[in-house]
């Protein structure tokens, strides 16, 4: 028997896309738990609240994973103003249960974070030291979860990433959904970040938890686009004749402050060797897939 995995949240896009390049691995190497909310199925047999410390202990302790890789969290940015009490507990509450419990079953926890802990105030692409200046309720729970992990667990690795599409509801969807009903789409040209793979994070996450280098990481696709760029680019690969206009961020206004700046660098991955694939060459690999 391989080690054993428990993935949490793991019913989303990068649940999903870590139970395919898991499976991928030769056999017998891992053997996967997927934990989720909701009815339980025959892909996500357990259920399992992350806020409810009780429960997190007593499965963990039950499983004896060798590692936990968290991928629940409230990702809903412009909820998270209203439901600010359930955007904590999902979080950051969450993700310290989580620590506690591997840290006392001296496991790996891999945490999922955001760059919404950034301001997205700067012009240079964030590094894993930068100040971090969450500018809504999302980014600073996001931000406290990240803490609470490094103050109750040992062996973590905090894995930040940003504009992420996988299986399941994401941007490319949408874009090629609108793209059915409207000759022309009005995008955002004036917020810049790296559009990332579900499938790209996943390796990356796989590549770390593979080893004993704890810390906090960046995990992006390389290169740069804003979402207007990104929305050309996906009608582009699709063979779609859609009109795609720019429109300033003050003329799409949302309950949630948006960072104009969510371009992350993988320095420290770099550092140990490891590169992510351009986010046009991640897209094109997604685009392919038949299935999505």
């Amino acid at each position: 028997m391989g080690k054993r995995i428990l993935i949490t949240g793991a019913n989303g896009q990068l649940g999903r896309a870590l139970n395919q390049i898991l499976q991928e691995k030769k056999d017998n190497e891992y053997t996967i738990v997927n934990a989720g909310r909701g009815e339980p199925t025959s892909y996500c047999p357990l259920i399992l609240d992350i806020t409810n410390s009780v429960a997190v202990m007593n499965v963990v302790q039950d499983l004896k994973p060798d590692i936990i890789i968290n991928c629940a969290a409230h990702t809903g940015v412009d909820l998270c103003e209203t439901e600010q009490e359930k955007a904590h507990r999902m979080n950051a509450v969450g993700p310290k249960n989580l620590a506690i419990a591997a840290n006392a079953m001296e496991c790996k926890l891999v945490h999922v974070s955001t760059d919404y802990v950034f301001s997205g105030e700067e012009k240079a692409p964030y590094t894993e030291e930068c100040e971090t200046k969450p500018q809504s309720v999302y980014g600073r729970t996001k931000l406290e979860g990240e803490e609470l992990v490094k103050e109750n667990c040992v062996k973590y690795f905090i894995v930040r990433t940003a504009w992420l599409y996988g299986e399941g509801r994401n941007f490319v969807k949408t874009m090629l959904s609108l793209a059915d009903s409207n000759p022309e789409i009005r995008v955002v040209c004036d917020q810049f970040g790296s559009p990332t793979s579900a499938l790209e994070l996943a390796r990356a996450i796989v590549f770390l938890m593979e080893t004993k280098e704890y810390g906090t990481y960046h995990a992006t696709c390389e290169g740069v686009a804003s979402w207007y760029e990104f929305a050309t680019e996906i009608f582009h690969q699709a063979g779609k004749n859609v009109t795609v206009k720019p429109i300033l961020t003050i003329d799409y206004p949302t309950p949630a402050v948006r960072p104009k700046n969510s371009v992350l660098e993988n320095r420290k991955l770099k550092e140990l060797g490891y590169s992510m694939k351009p986010w046009k060459e991640a897209l094109q690999e997604y685009m392919s897939t038949p299935c999505k």
